[in-house]
């Protein structure tokens, strides 16, 4: 039997991409739901008859067996998956795929790989899953040559201490790894963002990304205890502690730094016992504004739910949790310890303060592994983590389809919100005609919501890549006067860099580079990226 092929341009496996019949069958039902016919169908260029730039060197003699500059493998380490990422690879443009790919089996190899690029000056780009959506993997220029360096080989659990709850994991796992060799100790990360199947720890870290919980834990950066990461100069290892006050964190450095400043090799993580108690409800608001004050009061009652999610309502009808014209909270609390009735009929107490309505009540679980796959909160989880595949068809039947994501202080929001709601609309209505647009929160804090933003509108073939930049800079220029950020947790990339550097404070824009100077001197880490 044959092992299960990726999508060489769009999301996940290959054969979860539909056939031309259902895809038109998408498009009517689509054009329905979204007030707007979908564009022309077309479909994908095999990757055969893919344009893949020629290499422009060849591997290095010393280094062979963990180089390629085969034409199929650089091609599939070209993009992300961005919606821009999407429709070059659905054309058959891998103009700028890398020149060449290495798959180095241990952290010894990554050195090595390292000492002879900064002397070849070689461009050097990170890659763990490729599911990049601000252009994070991908060569700026073709000034110079790129590798591409693969961390799938180094995939390991290495330690894991029950003690401290910490283990000592390779950056190279993709989820699903990373969480089956836990769950043998009945331990869990729980960091499931979205990409979660197709997405590495050393990415997570990289990017700085958003997970499972929706408060207190949102972010991978409260899950890390230490980092080590081969930089041109060396390898920096930083110590286990629980916590220090010694200064700036190197670990904090190396957060987010999206390989411009070496590759993260491993990481300890705190880890937790897998949850036992559950506890899950599903909130109706006939009015937005009452939904984002119930979700504001929850996030400021200390309860912490492990999920808080604020669904619009056309982000609910998208998602075929609600299509009666409502605003859906789903929230959610799960422990290992104690059982979280007390938890939810607070949450729900509160909602109800705000004109919230539960028909159904709580739904209250002790045991099992699975978590919040009843009813309305398994629709959403479901519609979730399909999302990414639903993109990559409607790239296929002519609709533009892309997200963005935000966050911003409580007396931000409503202005923030109102102005992003003006400008991309407009936006859609210039360069579409017409479109749509819904939010939702992925992750609320005490001071602040993240609002994340998905764009629908008709594509014109051969003109979507402009369509897109259009809507999306409106969208990018109202988060940054409105006082939102540039991203909540999809990362700078290079998509995002020109709003960064405006977002950033200059001094420490000058400190960024100077680090990197000082690990990076020939600067051949991820150029472009984060940095300019």
């Amino acid at each position: 039997m044959s092992a299960r092929a990726l999508n060489h341009w769009g999301w996940g496996w290959a054969d979860r991409f539909p056939d031309r019949p259902t895809r038109e069958l998408l498009g009517a039902q689509l054009g329905a739901v979204l007030g707007f016919t979908p564009g022309e169908l077309a479909d994908p260029v095999a990757l055969a008859d893919a344009d893949v730039a020629p290499s422009m060197l060849a591997p290095p003699a010393l280094l062979a067996e963990i180089i390629t500059d085969a034409r199929d493998a650089r091609a599939r380490r070209t993009y992300g998956r961005s919606y821009r990422d999407l429709v070059r690879g659905f054309r058959g443009d891998f103009a700028s795929a890398p020149d060449l790919v290495a798959t180095p089996r241990d952290e010894a190899d990554v050195v090595a790989l390292l000492d002879w690029a900064s002397g070849a000056n070689v461009a050097v780009i990170p890659f763990g899953g490729g599911t990049s959506v601000v252009g994070g993997v991908e060569r700026s220029d073709r000034e110079r040559p790129v590798l591409v360096l693969d961390l799938a080989n180094l995939d390991a659990v290495l330690e894991v201490e029950r003690t401290s709850l910490s283990a000592r994991i390779q950056a190279g796992i993709f989820g699903p790894a990373l969480e089956t060799t836990l769950g043998q100790h009945g331990l869990t990360l729980r960091h499931f963002p979205q990409s979660f199947e197709f997405s590495t720890l050393g990415g997570w870290i990289a990017t700085r990304a958003g997970g499972h919980f929706a408060t207190l834990y949102t972010h991978i950066d409260d899950l890390v205890q230490t980092t080590r990461t081969v930089t041109p100069r060396g390898v920096l290892e930083t110590r286990r502690f629980p916590s220090s006050g010694a200064g700036p964190s190197a670990d904090r450095l190396m957060l987010g730094s999206e390989g411009t400043l070496g590759v993260i090799t491993e990481a300890w993580m705190r880890v937790r016992p897998r949850p036992r108690f559950r506890a899950t409800a599903s909130v109706h608001f006939a009015k937005f504004r009452g939904a984002v004050s119930a979700v504001h009061a929850l996030s400021q009652s200390g309860l912490y739910p492990t999920n808080c999610r604020l669904l619009d309502p056309r982000e609910a009808a998208l998602n075929f949790v609600a299509t009666d014209g409502s605003s859906v909270v789903v929230v959610g609390f799960e422990s290992a310890d104690h059982g979280l009735a007390v938890w939810i009929e607070r949450a729900l107490e509160l909602c109800r303060d705000h004109g919230g309505v539960c028909a159904k009540g709580a739904v209250i679980r002790e045991g099992g592994e699975r978590t919040g796959d009843d009813g309305v909160a398994g629709s959403w989880k479901q519609a979730f983590f399909e999302a990414p595949y639903l993109q990559s068809t409607m790239v296929s039947i002519g609709v533009i389809a892309d997200t963005f994501e935000t966050a911003c202080t409580w007396d931000h929001f409503e202005a923030l919100h109102q102005a992003i709601t003006h400008d991309v609309r407009d936006a859609l209505r210039r360069v579409a005609g017409k479109g749509s647009l819904s939010c939702r929160f992925t992750h609320v804090y005490p001071d602040g919501p993240a609002p994340y933003y998905t764009f629908l509108a008709p594509a014109k073939r051969g003109s979507e890549l402009a369509q897109w930049a259009e809507i999306k800079s409106a969208a990018s220029e109202a988060l940054a006067r409105a006082g939102g950020t540039i991203t909540h947790h999809h990362g700078v990339g290079r998509t995002h860099r020109p709003w960064y550097e405006r977002e950033a404070p200059a001094p420490f824009l000058g400190m960024l580079r100077a680090a990197k100077r000082e690990v990076d001197p020939a600067g051949i880490m991820n150029p472009g990226c984060l940095l300019a």
